[in-house]
């Protein structure tokens, strides 16, 4: 399950952090500094997530 997980945070991770980059730029804050943090919080944030996701997954067979 923790191979599963990591494979799925590869898509979760890299799709809440560009989400999270693109919330802040449309917010107005283009320097680095918000752009950075909120890459870095998409991809702590999607470790849990990934792990959920990977259990829900592993749990039903598929």
């Amino acid at each position: 399950m923790f191979r599963l997980s990591l494979i799925l945070h590869l898509f979760i991770g890299s799709t809440i952090a560009g989400s999270a980059m693109i919330a802040v730029l449309t917010m107005g804050y283009d320097t680095m500094t918000p752009v950075m943090w909120s890459a870095l919080i998409g991809f702590v944030v999607s470790f849990p997530l990934s792990y959920l996701i990977a259990k829900k997954l592993y749990e039903s067979g598929a």
